[in-house]
């Protein structure tokens, strides 16, 4: 579209029922009800008396005071510098509950626009004063937060400087038909998916994927079998990227949430034991991944089922040349950036050992601040640092620890303690970020689930890394995953721009391979290897 050129806006109206049922980031049906919700529990529900009798109990299991002090009451009142009742206290844990459920289902359901959420956090809490006014501020600059923007800017230069491309010729240069796409490529992307965005790796294999269908259209394909072969293509290579989601803390935000929720309780975690904990159990999905994705679709594809995807790819990429220039400098910096979280994370932390790098990225040129502007999605950077920031207010209130006795109290007995608390942990991820992004997902749901470690007797790191992992298995609806949504809007015919999957497609081969995920999880790492890996000590 030319500069300048305006866009057609279709515009309904006022009050009308398509202007109630709205459009993502303007949705004022949903605003209402929310908005409905959130008075009502704030202001016209009375804090239940199982809250008020949780400020006041010293020493809970699963709660993190303020030195010196025993209880809710007693912590709050030193963060606060104030001298509430605990029948104040409880109305600001019961406020928590409130912001909480609204600021999730407004990030699953983009009623208002993602940075609008981000910002609404911060004006409850200072709003409400949940915490001090410095200490909102602090709550939202975490080390998570530059890690997240540091791997936003970090696969941005990957395309800027065209690395991209070599990257995917590295990655499918030698495969030369679908088996080998799907038993060979997967267990490799998905392990690579640990430590080069996810989302960059999806976003630039995409386009090359759209020229292999093109391939199997010549080839003589059916309609059906060309369905088939799309559906192989775009949607093995989400579902192969989700299950790259416990390699390592790289894999996204939602590691980076899970990794400052474990800092806030004073047992932080590095790169290198996030992976001895995450990464094994990466390769037995990516080969599951790909027997279900080779049996239910890429069989029925027909002749494009014995193409050479190798030649299909080494011809996308002609006239590249040597690896040279800002290219080279890149290739440079991205090993560099790995071997930097490997090695530094522990001392200066994910963020820090990022930004590192990006500063080197800047300083020669590799990307200008205005590419980083226009490339880099800061909406969510704020979503995980408006994440962190709720973790702290749900953390200091008790609000996290009320929930998570709740949501204990309705589960069947079996998960009340033990490896029951991770299953529970995992399982009521899995759900949710079906239904929302992964981040938003973990975000909303650590400062749940890490208390029940302490209620359920199992380690907190177990809790944390089964509710980041269950996350990675959003194969069942669009919105699961940035993965998902890229694959899908980039899954269009190269020439005619006809859409090549559809949602349907991700509900009947996604969901049942959710349940394949979470259960392959279970046996190969709940009750397998972590099962022989040592757990330290926490503090107390």
């Amino acid at each position: 579209m030319e500069h300048g050129a305006t866009v057609p806006v279709e515009t309904y109206k006022t009050f009308s029922g398509k202007w109630w049922k709205g459009k993502p980031g303007f949705q004022p049906g949903i605003i209402l009800v929310l908005l409905i919700f959130f008075v009502t529990v704030t202001f016209i529900i009375p804090p239940p008396q199982s809250m008020i009798d949780l400020v006041q109990q010293e020493d809970v299991l699963g709660a993190k005071y303020k030195e010196g002090t025993h209880s809710f009451l007693g912590s709050y009142n030193k963060v606060m510098h104030a001298d509430y009742t605990a029948e104040q206290v409880a109305w600001k844990m019961k406020l928590c509950v409130a912001m909480l459920f609204t600021i999730a289902l407004l990030w699953g359901t983009e009623a208002i626009s993602l940075a609008c959420t981000d910002i609404l956090i911060g004006v409850i809490m200072y709003c409400f004063m949940l915490l001090p006014i410095n200490e909102i501020s602090r709550a939202y600059m975490k080390d998570a937060v530059f890690f997240v923007l540091g791997v936003l800017i970090l696969a941005a230069a990957v395309g800027v400087t065209k690395l991209d491309r070599r990257i995917g010729v590295i990655l499918l240069g030698r495969v030369k038909g679908l088996k080998g796409f799907c038993f060979i490529f997967f267990p490799v992307l998905a392990m690579i998916a640990g430590f080069l965005s996810e989302h960059a790796l999806v976003a630039l294999l995409c386009p090359i994927l759209a020229g292999v269908y093109l391939a199997g259209e010549k080839a003589g394909c059916t309609k059906k079998q060309l369905h088939a072969l799309a559906c192989t293509l775009f949607l093995g290579l989400c579902f192969c990227a989700n299950c790259g989601g416990s390699g390592s803390p790289a894999v996204g935000g939602r590691a980076a949430i899970m990794i400052g929720y474990f800092s806030d309780y004073g047992l932080p975690m590095d790169f290198l034991t996030w992976m001895m904990y995450g990464f094994p159990v990466v390769p037995p999905l990516a080969l599951a991944c790909g027997f279900w994705v080779y049996f239910t679709m890429a069989r029925k594809s027909g002749p494009a089922l014995t193409m050479d995807l190798g030649h299909i790819m080494r011809k996308a990429s002609e006239g590249m040349g040597p690896l040279k220039g800002k290219e080279l400098v890149m290739a440079i910096l991205f090993v560099a950036q790995v071997v930097a979280w490997m090695a530094l994370s522990g001392s200066i932390g994910l963020g820090g050992a990022t930004m590192l790098i990006v500063f080197f990225i800047l300083v020669t040129g590799l990307m200008t601040w205005e590419d980083v502007q226009q490339r880099v999605r800061f909406d969510v950077v704020g979503l995980y640092a408006g994440a962190c920031a709720m973790g702290i207010a749900l953390k200091y209130t008790g609000a996290g620890v009320w929930l998570a006795q709740t949501f204990v109290s309705v589960l069947p007995t079996f998960f009340h303690e033990g490896m029951g608390i991770v299953l529970a942990s995992s399982l009521i991820t899995t759900i949710v970020t079906n239904f929302m992004s992964d981040g938003a997902a973990v975000g909303s749901l650590g400062p749940v689930v890490l208390p029940m470690a302490a209620i359920g007797g199992v380690h907190l790191w177990k809790v944390g890394l089964a509710c980041s992992f269950g996350s990675s298995y959003a194969h069942g609806m669009i919105v699961g995953t940035v993965n998902n949504a890229i694959a899908y809007g980039m899954a269009k015919h190269p020439e005619t721009g006809e859409q090549l999957i559809s949602p349907f497609d991700f509900i009947k081969y996604g969901v049942p391979f959710v349940f394949i995920s979470v259960l392959i999880l279970w046996v190969v790492c709940f009750f397998g290897y972590w099962q022989l890996l040592p757990w330290p000590e926490i503090p107390v």
